[in-house]
């Protein structure tokens, strides 16, 4: 399971030796109040520590190189209590490599009317003190967030906790591997890309793997390990007779644990973080992993199906990013569409692999034919996505820059039984309408694969999009046609 706790950002007060001794001491008091503040806060997932003040040239690059190497920490929260000449801040920022979020605050909430006087306004300057911080990071072009308002404000903690996960999430990839058995579905478009790009723009590296290697462990796993999970099988899903020990459908079953164990012990002992397989290439299998990459997935682990290494990494970042939310995060396809003027649809889903992550109720484990890939019958969890807001995200290589684009949407409870499609599914109206969602979705380029989340929002892509450095496109309530294309054009002047 994915534990955010092991993460920590580093909240780093700015001054300056002008003040003197009595004032920098209350200065620091106020910082660790805010920090343990910060750390105690049910909204944020992660630790928050406190590092001393930074009065000076050398402390801050010496509290700045320490955070690039530190292995636990995630990014830093700057905040000037007084004045902090912005120079000082130059040879720091300059080799600052982590996430910063910068906190525009200050220890009290309100004015103390009554008693103010100019040693309360000497001590409490962040309102000129993070402008005049402000400009060296913007003048240094630094993508950073800022946060405005009272570190107790509840709507505060919220974007800070937004901005954690976010850094969470590009914490995970860097130095992350993916695994790609065979290669990308022939002819294919957007599930491929350039991998050594991506390993340059992202931190994480796509490296392909026989379907032999994978194999090979697959007929290595024990029948004993292989009984214990039809055991659990038996215990965590619906299950009909035939499927059970001594069924007439037994060795499907049967031969999907032994998948997912030879899967599992690939992915740990190559310290992977998710992989990608296709139909097109299953040389020595005998049925396509279905429920192993549902429940590979549900472990926390990223994937998507063809090939497309791009969705596999989102998705495994979406899974930090969520976790300890409500809700779950997956592998998605749009599929097919339900064109009533009076109640437009898209049905999601793909062949095997959405994850029970998602599901309203308990899984069923079934087997059908698949239909495609030339394989015996594949085991697969059929279920129902619950309702409620939700977004897709799709990652993609436009060629000369990598977008993020995000569909917010809305599930919706299915209306009719779906008997004869024994496929994990969602209902889902995009925003702002059927027609406006998915024409700028293509507008868009978006891809058919998404990383699909119900415990994540536009603000969370977009700060991770951010830290990222890449363009982000979002669709939602309230876009219009005419401007989402102009956003586009403008775009591609801005990352020409």
């Amino acid at each position: 399971m994915i534990d955010l706790k092991t993460f920590e950002i580093w909240f780093i007060t700015g001054s300056q030796d002008l003040y003197g001794e009595e004032t920098l001491k209350l200065v620091a008091e106020h910082a660790q109040q805010i920090s343990a503040g910060l750390n105690s806060a049910k909204q944020i997932p992660v630790r928050v520590v406190y590092k001393p003040v930074v009065k000076s040239t050398d402390e801050i690059y010496t509290t700045l190189q320490q955070a690039n190497t530190a292995p636990n920490c995630i990014g830093i929260v700057t905040w000037m209590h007084t004045f902090s000449p912005a120079k000082m801040w130059i040879r720091g920022l300059s080799i600052l490599k982590k996430p910063m979020l910068h906190l525009h605050t200050q220890f009290n909430r309100d004015i103390p009317w009554s008693s103010i006087d100019m040693d309360f306004m000497n001590l409490n300057q962040s309102a000129h003190g993070d402008r005049e911080f402000g400009f060296m990071v913007s003048r240094m072009r630094i993508n950073r967030k800022v946060v405005v308002g009272h570190w107790q404000d509840p709507e505060v903690l919220e974007q800070i906790d937004s901005w954690t996960r976010a850094a969470a999430g590009w914490f995970d990839w860097q130095g992350a591997k993916f695994a790609r058995f065979g290669d990308n579905m022939r002819f294919v478009a957007v599930t491929d890309g350039d991998k050594v790009e991506a390993e340059l723009k992202f931190g994480f590296s796509v490296n392909t793997y026989g379907i032999g290697d994978l194999v090979a462990v697959i007929n290595a796993v024990s029948d004993e390990a292989v009984k214990a999970l039809t055991d659990e099988y038996e215990a965590t899903y619906t299950m009909d007779g035939s499927l059970k020990k001594g069924g007439a459908k037994y060795a499907s079953v049967y031969e999907a644990a032994k998948i997912e164990i030879g899967l599992r012990k690939f992915l740990v002992d190559g310290g992977f973080k998710g992989f990608s397989d296709t139909f097109e290439d299953l040389h020595g299998m005998i049925q396509l992993p279905g429920i192993a990459a549902q429940r590979l997935m549900a472990d926390g682990y990223g994937f998507a199906g063809e090939g497309d290494w791009k969705t596999a990494a989102l998705v495994r970042a979406f899974k930090v990013m969520g976790a300890g939310l409500p809700g779950g995060n997956a592998f998605m396809e749009d599929y097919t569409y339900h064109f009533d003027p009076n109640n437009a649809l898209v049905l999601g889903s793909h062949m095997l692999e959405v994850d029970a992550s998602l599901a309203n109720g308990k899984a069923s484990l079934e087997v059908h034919p698949l239909g495609i890939g030339g394989k015996a019958d594949p085991a697969r969890l059929v279920f129902n996505v619950g309702s409620g807001p939700a977004l897709n995200a799709a990652l993609i290589d436009m060629g000369n820059r990598f977008r993020l684009l995000i569909n917010e949407v809305e599930a919706v409870e299915p209306q009719n039984d779906l008997p004869n499609l024994p496929v994990a599914r969602v209902l889902w109206k995009p925003y702002p309408d059927m027609k406006t969602g998915c024409a700028a979705w293509i507008y868009g380029g978006g891809a058919h694969h998404t990383a699909y989340s119900q415990n994540l929002t536009s603000e969370h892509i977009q700060d991770f999009a951010a830290m990222a450095g890449i363009e982000f496109l979002r669709i939602g309530k309230d876009t219009n046609i005419s401007q989402f294309r102009n956003e586009i054009l403008w775009n591609e002047t801005a990352y020409r």
